[in-house]
């Protein structure tokens, strides 16, 4: 179990990382710093926005549990 979770732990992280940097930026933050702050004229949000936030949002639990069931593994065993 205890490498299932760490498995699942490795592959939630890169993906999350993978889905945050595929993420538009929203301005105003560092992205605009280093150049990012180019906005396009199509401001709204599209579907495929829409599914990566969802996509980003389930990975994001999904790694939270393995964390919890990391950390309740190694409490209990």
């Amino acid at each position: 179990m205890r490498m299932f979770l760490d498995i699942l732990l490795i592959i939630t992280s890169l993906l999350l990382v993978l889905l945050v940097l595929l993420h538009r930026a929203k301005g105003g933050g560092l992205s605009s710093l280093f150049g990012g702050g180019v906005q396009s004229s199509l401001s709204g949000s599209t579907v495929v926005e829409k599914n990566l936030d969802r996509v980003t949002i389930f990975t994001g639990v999904i790694w939270l549990i393995a964390i919890l069931g990391i950390g309740l593994e190694i409490k209990f065993a």
